[in-house]
């Protein structure tokens, strides 16, 4: 059997890759349905793994009756070598019930993280408009890991149910009273544990959002942890994530409290029924319905009684767990693209033109658009790259969970939701209308996004570097040849970051380039950029954290690097102007003028005081 790495082919096949998202239980319940022959072998194992526990008491009262009471040895031996047996048998299914139930495990739990990252690239830039960063890592960790943790439970319980059912059946051979009392008592036993599933499913959902809050907090402060070094932020922000660590302690501890009620009443309502028919037994056996084997049987059975009862009861508390991680776990599979693909292909060395500024980009020019408002050029810069805009107050967040109780509590989840679908109705209605720029005289909705995507790149302050080796960094897909990176690196002026590095592309490069400095990490952006080589790139102040001598390096070889290939730089640096074939000046996000740099610095005072504040900047730097 293959367990590690578990195979995952039911997350993926036509049927039943996409999740059911229109409610936890029956998120929970297609998840059970993708794994259904894992689900069936683990209950039939655990049946059977069962089984012995539920047999013995039987073979040992006869054991008992047939041989020991009446001096029959032979039966003895006969009844005893039969009960090693089944002995046997329950050890070998205990080792295969193992290992369907870490199979079973490991799948839901893989399975859960290869569904986050598939919705995560296919939301890309949308997803963080969806939830925070916090809630799709939680949801990726600690999530996944509870939904393997429920689909063993509930497969485990299946096959407590049905040992259940034959122990039922036996007793009811034996003695109808006593199977009778079984029959009624036990569901009433379980369902009296009902009441506090309630309160554990509040604990655990406040304790999930502040876990979520937690983790949140974690990414931005080692993300901005540069910064906040240098403007003295740490112990703030430290404190702040203090306090919330305490938040989620003090709501860990009462989950803790709930979760021990309902182990508490497990062990005593499961002792209740044990105690229960131990006595009616010795009354029977009394009465002369019952002999002394019998009734050892009746003592074993209500002995193992228990173990199906409690597995009924942690069925309960995680499953209830299983929905809380759920609620989430949908709010992001659930969440779609707002806009409807197109069904043209975008053409090769495409004319564009943005309607919203007026700036026209001619194929194979390197444009360098130069904004009095900075804002007005990173706009363009989504515009063409088809990303929706940054709309503020989009943010998640909300008053702790903790500080509300009942109908606070929901109205303010409802008001989450809310939020969260009025943002997606907001963007849907952004990019259902015409986007405003076109490609060689169509406008963007009539393309496919993955043409876009494909020959459109764009790369600003916002590209990350991810874990892995500089090479990986470099050319994440692994399709270009080494001369094909090392002129990249060259263009970027990077050749000094891969020179520094200990194994050449081979040296191991940490989450988000840390190790990296602010401009090193930049440079190895644009070189991936560059690597890429698409129809259309777009940069949004790549030498925005480099020295003027880098900058300079970068400026006399991008143009160059670029032949052919259509360009648009935004930056009001005097190095890269020089350069460029043609500048566009935007002031409050129109084009206002347009030519050479040279031109545009002797005929536009407007244009003239934002290159020369540049300059002043960079000598101040």
């Amino acid at each position: 059997m293959h367990d590690f790495p578990p195979r995952i082919d039911a997350y993926t096949r036509a049927e039943t890759a996409r999740p059911d998202t229109r409610s936890p239980a029956r998120f929970l319940l297609w998840m059970l349905r993708v794994q259904a022959d894992v689900l069936a072998g683990l209950a039939i194992v655990g049946l059977t793994w069962f089984m012995p526990s539920a047999l013995s008491p039987y073979l040992l009262g006869r054991t008992i009756d047939a041989g020991i009471l009446v001096g029959d040895w032979a039966a003895t031996a006969g009844w005893s070598a039969l009960l090693a047996l089944v002995i046997l048998v329950g050890a070998a299914s205990g080792i295969a019930m193992h290992t369907f139930a870490v199979r079973g495990w490991l799948i839901s739990l893989y399975g859960t993280q290869k569904l986050v990252t598939r919705k995560s690239v296919h939301l890309g830039h949308v997803l963080n408009r969806r939830l925070p960063t916090g809630e799709v890592l939680s949801i990726s960790s600690s999530d996944s890991n509870t939904f393997g943790q429920t689909f063993e439970v509930v497969a485990r319980a299946l096959g407590a149910l049905g040992a259940f059912i034959v122990v039922a059946a036996m007793m009811m051979n034996t003695s109808s009273l006593l199977g009778l009392v079984v029959l009624a008592i036990a569901p009433l036993l379980v369902v009296a544990a009902t009441p506090v599933l309630r309160p554990l499913n509040a604990a655990q959902t406040a304790e999930r959002n502040q876990t979520s809050e937690l983790t949140s907090m974690a990414a931005d402060i080692v993300a901005g942890l540069r910064i906040l070094r240098g403007i003295g932020g740490e112990k703030t922000f430290g404190d702040n994530y203090a306090t919330q660590s305490q938040r989620v302690r003090r709501l860990g501890v009462t989950t803790g409290t709930w979760q021990a009620v309902v182990e508490t009443m497990s062990v005593l309502l499961s002792g209740l029924l044990l105690v229960i028919l131990v006595w009616l037994g010795s009354h029977e056996m009394v009465a002369g319905r019952l002999t002394l084997g019998q009734l050892i049987s009746f003592v074993g059975y209500a002995i193992f009684m228990v173990w199906p009862l409690q597995t009924l009861f942690e069925v309960a508390q995680k499953w209830v767990q299983g929905l809380v991680s759920a609620r989430k776990t949908i709010a992001l599979l659930g969440a779609e693209l707002p806009w409807r693909d197109g069904t043209l292909e975008l053409p090769g060395r495409p004319a564009l033109h943005d309607l919203v500024s007026g700036v026209r980009v001619e194929p194979g020019e390197f444009l360098v658009v130069v904004s009095a408002d900075p804002d007005a050029s990173a706009a363009l810069a989504d515009r063409l790259g088809r990303y929706l805009p940054t709309v503020a107050g989009s943010d998640q967040g909300g008053k702790d969970d903790e500080e509300l109780k009942g109908r606070a509590a929901r109205r303010a989840r409802a008001e989450k939701e809310r939020r969260r679908a009025e943002a997606a109705r907001s963007d849907a209605e952004v990019a259902e209308r015409p986007w405003g720029v076109t490609a060689d005289g169509l406008d963007y909705q009539n393309f496919t996004m993955a043409s876009l995507r494909e020959r459109i790149l764009v790369s600003d302050a916002g590209s990350q570097l991810f874990a892995g080796t500089f090479q990986q960094a470099v050319d994440p897909l692994g399709t270009h040849s080494r001369e094909q990176a090392e002129r990249a690196l060259r263009t970027a002026a990077a050749e000094d970051v891969f020179e520094g590095l200990p194994d050449g592309w081979a040296s191991r490069i940490d989450e988000k380039g840390r190790g990296l400095s602010g401009g090193q990490r930049q440079r190895v952006v644009l070189a991936r950029a560059l690597l890429a080589d698409p129809e259309v790139l777009v940069l949004v102040e790549p030498t925005s954290a480099v020295d003027a001598h880098t900058e300079e390096a970068i400026a006399e070889r991008l143009a160059g690097h670029r032949a052919g290939r259509t360009t648009v730089v935004m930056t009001a640096s005097p190095l890269l102007l020089h350069d460029a074939d043609r500048v566009a000046f935007l002031a409050d996000g129109r084009q206002v003028a347009t030519g050479t740099h040279e031109y545009l610095l002797a005929n536009h005072p407007g244009y003239r005081a934002v290159v020369n504040r540049g300059m002043e900047e960079d000598d101040e730097h």
